[in-house]
């Protein structure tokens, strides 16, 4: 088969497409799926610069995949050849950016009916990274206010719609160009980060309170500025580093602190945590087919342009998804 191929560790354009002699034999609890799209995500780019210890080259990553399975693994209950399915992949073993590949059944999820491949690929990776936010680790009974940084991307769209869902009044910062489009999605505040003072117009909007909960997908050191925006016990996930406790004063600001890492699921060996991977999908999928998510399709590109759709991830400027088809 093909595959987009790296042979150690580098740049995008470093990667190349090729034929692979990989055997697709599914094992115990696996599924051989052919895989007709994938949504990029910024994990890939980092991973192909940074590579992986776990990896055997030649490799090829990409960790979201809609598709078709053409073989079953023992002892897999609930899944066909032919079914349509969905699968976050593990990074650490060969992945999406193939025409076909090997997922671990226990996380896969099938397509509903009426959602495409397209949109069950572009849900995933960062769309469960923000339901296992908003979802799993907050707790919002009581709370009215979250801020979501990076509204215009694949995981601030997704976690904007689901906190419109429970009701909360949102706030987000995206640059001026992307305020349109992230207020469609349902955000009430929306604060350029180029140009504003993000702590300042949150103190403001809030009465000097705060906001109840805050979702930070930028970086440690921003989400230790956000616990000068954290109302009194409210809480804090991050997925880009840890905040910086100490600079607030124990017993003081009582806050709760999450982490969120959605791909230490297949790390763990926990058999619930990868059930949960296929939940999460299932869930957002459902949500899609109702027409009360929208999964934020920005473009599909063939598979020739891959690496392209790379490098414009990278560039941190894409508004919701990029698709890539797989299949020509």
């Amino acid at each position: 088969m093909k595959a987009w191929i790296i042979r150690q560790p580098g740049r995008i354009e470093e990667l190349v497409w090729g034929e692979i002699q990989d055997a697709q034999a599914p094992g115990e609890g696996q599924l051989v799926v052919k895989v007709i799209s994938t949504a990029l995500n910024p994990v890939d780019y980092q991973m192909l610069q940074s590579g992986s210890p776990n990896w055997i080259y030649p490799h090829y990553t990409g960790v979201d995949l809609a598709g078709e399975v053409v073989e079953v693994g023992q002892n897999v209950v609930g899944f066909n050849i032919g079914d349509r399915v969905a699968c976050h992949t593990d990074l650490n073993k060969k992945g999406a950016f193939a025409e076909y590949t090997v997922v671990d059944a226990l996380a896969t999820a099938k397509i509903p009916k009426d959602v495409s491949f397209d949109h069950a690929a572009a849900i995933l990776c960062s769309g469960m990274t923000a339901y296992e936010t908003i979802f799993q680790k907050f707790n919002h009974a009581q709370k009215q206010t979250i801020l979501i940084h990076g509204g215009a991307g694949g995981v601030g769209g997704i976690a904007i719609q689901l906190a419109k869902e429970l009701g909360l009044k949102v706030f987000t910062t995206a640059s001026s160009t992307n305020h349109s489009w992230v207020k469609s999605l349902g955000a009430d505040i929306v604060i350029d980060y180029q140009t504003e003072d993000v702590t300042k117009r949150i103190l403001e909007e809030t009465n000097e309170d705060g906001v109840d909960l805050i979702f930070n997908t930028i970086s440690s050191e921003e989400a230790t500025e956000d616990l000068k925006r954290l109302a009194f016990s409210g809480q804090l996930a991050y997925i880009a580093g840890s905040p910086d406790l100490s600079v607030i004063k124990p017993f003081s600001l009582s806050p709760s602190i999450h982490e969120v890492a959605l791909g230490a699921a297949h790390s763990s060996g926990s058999i619930r945590a990868k059930e949960n991977l296929a939940f999460m999908a299932n869930e957002l999928m459902q949500r899609v087919k109702k027409g009360t998510l929208n999964p934020m399709v920005n473009e599909v590109l063939p598979r020739e342009e891959l690496p392209t759709g790379l490098k414009k991830l990278k560039g941190r400027h894409v508004r919701g998804k990029i698709i890539i088809r797989m299949q020509p």
